[in-house]
């Protein structure tokens, strides 16, 4: 009998481990997943991608002083309490190299929340501050008090303020080479009211889009394609696959 007591405390072990593993892969699966879009200065697209939102923490950097002088975080870890739009951003910034470093302030912590800096090497400005949109709307809140369910898009982009229009670009993700297929750019402003974009260059086009937001485009390989103009945020990225070709940049 005595040799069982080993037998049964492994098992208990055994038992208690499985049981750790199942409620870690169970939150894991619990996390909302959200696209994340963060297009940093000149228009240039830092990352895009899908990141699965949950509690998160942020370390404040004495560097992040776009508040003015004097107003560098504390170099503390300050927790997010997730999912929201600045923890889905910080989460992915301990990923994707672009994101890095991440400068936040929690100076005006107790008054206004955390004060967001700096992404990757886009830095604020006088002119240029970060700008968020969630669902092609502004939520004129700070980006830790933006709760986020699965499917939301996320943006945060560096802009003049009054912000511009964001750009949307919509095409089929396969085409057969040298066949012209058709692709369709709309705006949303910050209320989320969604118009047709004219004059918008898209990769690939023949010409910019017209009064219906569209035009066609033709491709020989893989290509990713996006919608740009002189005003407007920058739209989100599609991979088109070429006669079933794939990879494109």
């Amino acid at each position: 009998m005595p040799r069982l007591v080993p037998f049964r405390l492994a098992a208990a072990c055994a038992l208690a481990l499985l049981l750790l593993f199942s409620t870690t892969a169970l939150a894991a699966a619990k996390a909302p997943r959200v696209n994340l879009r963060v297009v940093g200065s000149g228009g240039k697209t830092l990352a895009e991608q899908f990141v699965g939102a949950k509690t998160t923490s942020i370390k404040t950097s004495p560097k992040a002083t776009c508040l003015g002088k004097g107003t560098g975080g504390s170099g503390k870890s300050v927790q997010i309490k997730g999912p929201t739009a600045l923890g889905v951003l910080a989460q992915a910034s301990k990923l994707t190299p672009s994101l890095r470093p991440l400068l936040a302030t929690d100076h005006f912590l107790s008054e206004f929340g955390l004060g967001l800096c700096g992404i990757g090497k886009s830095h604020t400005t006088k002119k240029l501050s970060w700008y968020l949109k969630v669902n092609h709307k502004n939520p004129n809140k700070g980006g830790e008090l933006v709760k986020l369910k699965a499917g939301d898009e996320v943006l945060w982009a560096l802009e003049p303020y009054p912000y511009p229009d964001e750009l949307a670009l919509t095409a089929p993700h396969e085409a057969e080479a040298g066949k012209p297929f058709t692709v369709s750019v709309s705006s949303y402003d910050e209320k989320g009211k969604k118009t047709p974009a004219a004059g918008v260059s898209v990769t690939g086009a023949v010409a910019p889009t017209g009064a219906d937001g569209t035009t066609t485009v033709t491709l020989s390989a893989p290509t990713v394609l996006v919608g740009t103009d002189a005003e407007d945020i920058p739209s989100n990225q599609v991979a088109v696959c070429v006669s079933g070709a794939c990879g494109g940049g």
